[in-house]
């Protein structure tokens, strides 16, 4: 595939803006630790709310969604539409909280609701454990896309992908902080959405695909575009995609951007808010754009590439350089971008190098924060400057980008990464939940959940690697999930003690206030919210599918939904 003048025009004008925001905001990024990772907590919702969608809208996740949809057909996606309950959870109740608090990570909640050696541990441990470790992992599911994207776009070998990339994207991370991450995040995903949605118009009026009636009349179409699972046709995938995500996945696991009780980038955000208003109207910007208005560009492309490549071994004869074990459903979402016309395709290029950068970029201020604040001032030099601190987060983000890059070259597809991240988070969500709110939670509480379920997701990991196993994901998420619970919940029981609960922490999270006072309207916003998001979300996927009878009942509720949530706007801040 040749890329014109024209094309390269657009991706090196992209890559100079992004630098050139990096540096615009350089001088105040680094004049604080607060600064560079909280944005001076100034920061309004709109701005927090896109830049929340931008991070989640990674490079893989249009490749994740075409592998769903080739596999499961679209109501595979409900392996992650679950979540949006998880959302919904945190914009009605943990994002006041969050912002309440006034801390400058989320980990900082382990010494407000702990105390003693033990709570000052797991912030440390914690710190580690998620900014470095679990971050890397993230970011390296994210570049195994950035290197399929890469060979196939662009000819380029996995090292010279890597390199591009995370060299631009560490230059503006470690120049503009928080900032410049947040700035660059709203350019980003402007160029996104509009490279996803220009290509899935052209793709779909190509002539082998000639239009959304013939799409829709396909055969091998016909049969993935059902939006809920068949439960008498198929009844392990109904399972598997909508049975558990919603009666267990949803709450029980951790995962990045859908933390139960929020926490994470999430968090890093709220935390940045003007106040718990801005914190509340980000959050619920964020659950609305990212499950309602993202998924069906990518839906569509993907639906579109069951027609040009039926099966792997077409994908294969189209990309025979390309090494056999790359080769997987998530390669089609790359692959028909290449039938794009120049300048179109320049934009496309730039656009998913946005979303690789935007959420590269935020991990990557992310887990450096944990580093600076929760490791290294915690427990190395508690003295230190703010330029040190500064000075730290910016070595940290090299060092993690780096790993992340070597451990990108392992994984496989998209696919398999999600289900990792899922397994490592099984079991420990009901805590994060419930740990505001049931005081014998305590330090080892969390400890157990994180060893638990670390120890589960790696036997099951090198079982397959190693042994071939061949267990599913439904019974690796159930099996980490009720093992881990009742692992942590045990341990709650036997390790009671008064003495590791903060007397302080009910007054800095709730005031003087009951933790339950207006939980009703709480719960409702959070039924609303739902009902509300997943009403846009189907009645897009009608309006496109020529179904308008459904797309306006949808609609309706909708609206229907939204007036509630506005109702209930001014109780939840009363």
């Amino acid at each position: 595939m040749q890329l014109n003048y024209l094309d390269w025009g657009i991706i090196v004008a992209f890559f100079i803006v992004s630098l050139l925001i990096g540096i615009l905001v350089n001088k105040k990024a680094g004049s604080s630790s607060t600064e560079f990772f909280l944005s001076g907590r100034n920061m309004p919702w709109w701005l927090l709310g896109v830049s929340m969608v931008a991070t989640t809208f990674a490079a893989d996740t249009p490749n994740f969604v075409a592998n769903v949809v080739r596999k499961n057909g679209v109501a595979g996606n409900w392996e992650w539409w679950a979540f949006l309950l998880t959302g919904m959870l945190t914009v009605f109740i943990y994002a006041k909280l969050w912002r309440k608090l006034g801390i400058s990570t989320d980990l900082e909640f382990y010494e407000i609701r702990y105390k003693g050696k033990i709570a000052s541990f797991l912030r440390g441990f914690r710190a580690l454990y998620l900014g470095v470790f679990f971050n890397v992992v993230i970011m390296a599911n994210v570049m195994l896309a950035g290197v399929k994207i890469g060979h196939v776009m662009l000819g380029l070998s996995p090292f010279q992908t890597l390199f591009i990339a995370s060299v631009v994207t560490v230059i503006y991370s470690i120049l503009g902080g928080l900032k410049g991450v947040l700035l660059t995040d709203f350019f980003q995903f402007i160029m996104a959405m509009a490279g996803s949605i220009w290509a899935a118009f052209y793709i779909i009026d190509m002539p082998q695909i000639n239009g959304l009636e013939s799409l829709f009349s396909h055969e091998i179409v016909q049969s993935k575009m059902a939006l809920f699972p068949d439960k008498t046709q198929n009844y392990d995938l109904w399972i598997s995609v909508l049975a558990v995500p919603l009666a267990v996945q949803w709450w029980s696991v951790w995962y990045p951007g859908a933390e139960p009780g929020g926490g994470g980038y999430i968090a890093q955000r709220m935390l940045a808010a003007k106040d718990e208003k801005h914190a509340t109207a980000a959050t619920l910007f964020f659950n609305f754009a990212h499950y309602a208005l993202r998924p069906w560009p990518w839906i569509l492309i993907a639906l579109a590439s069951l027609i040009i490549f039926p099966d792997l071994v077409s994908l294969h004869a189209r990309f025979p350089d390309l090494p056999a074990t790359l080769i997987k459903d998530d390669l089609a979402y790359p692959a028909m971008l290449t039938f794009l016309p120049a300048g179109l395709l320049g934009l496309v290029i730039a656009s998913l190098v946005a979303a690789f950068m935007s959420t590269i970029s935020t991990h990557l201020n992310w887990g450096s924060s944990y580093v600076t604040f929760d490791f290294y001032k915690r427990f190395v030099n508690p003295k230190a400057s703010e330029k040190k601190l500064v000075l730290v987060g910016r070595i940290s983000t090299v060092i993690m980008i780096i790993l992340a890059a070597l451990l990108s070259l392992i994984l496989e597809e998209a696919k398999e990464g999600f289900n990792l991240i899922l397994q490592i988070g099984a079991g420990t969500g009901l805590l994060f939940i419930l740990r505001w709110f049931w005081k014998a939670i305590n330090p080892y509480s969390e400890i157990a959940a994180m060893l638990i379920s670390f120890l589960v997701a790696a036997v099951f990991f090198v079982g397959d690697k190693s042994f071939g196993w061949e267990f599913s994901s439904t019974f690796r998420l159930l099996t980490g999930v009720g093992i881990t619970t009742l692992g942590w919940v045990l341990v709650t029981l036997l390790t009671q003690n008064k003495d590791l609960e903060s007397p302080d922490f009910n007054h800095k999270a709730f005031g003087d206030q009951s933790p339950w006072r207006g939980i009703g309207y709480k719960v409702l916003g959070i039924f609303s919210g739902s009902i509300g998001i997943y009403a846009a979300l189907f009645g897009i996927g009608y309006w496109i599918y020529g179904n308008s009878q459904q797309a306006w009942t949808y609609g309706l509720v909708f609206i229907a939904m939204s007036g509630v949530i506005t109702g209930l706007w001014k109780r939840l801040f009363d």
